[in-house]
């Protein structure tokens, strides 16, 4: 959205509202901006979660986990979680045969993996990378 469009949305002038998105962005609440890319367009629409569970929860461990799975760009999200399992990935591959490689070369020898259990996503409801503030 242009700033003349945001000004006008939140009724102020262009030049305060332009003042406030620099102070926002200086102070690190809008902390980048980005492009949403059709995944079918690229051909990346195969979605799976896993589920994963680490033989060791030491800080180091968690710490090697986290390291080496954020080298994985097909891994769209990883949370570690509190529950029956330690973490979940949202993994988008082109397919399932190369979810199914993906898989067995690089996810399952993530440091400390003990055992994966993966899920087909059906249909993506609401998906969004970022907190939407409405005006």
């Amino acid at each position: 959205m242009s700033i003349v469009d945001l000004a006008e949305r939140v009724h102020l002038t262009k030049t305060p509202c332009s003042e406030r998105v620099k102070r926002l962005e200086r102070d690190g609440v809008i902390s980048g901006y980005s492009a949403t890319i059709d995944p079918i367009e690229v051909d990346m629409g195969h979605v799976m979660i896993v589920h994963v569970n680490l033989a060791k929860t030491s800080d180091s461990s968690l710490e090697d986990f986290n390291r080496a799975v954020r080298l994985i760009p097909e891994v769209q999200s990883c949370l570690m979680i509190a529950g029956p399992f330690d973490y979940m990935l949202k993994v988008r591959t082109r397919d399932i045969t190369q979810f199914r490689e993906l898989l067995g070369e690089r996810i399952s020898q993530l440091p400390s993996v003990m055992q994966t259990h993966s899920f087909a996503v059906m249909e993506s409801v609401k998906e969004t990378s970022m907190i939407e503030l409405r005006i």
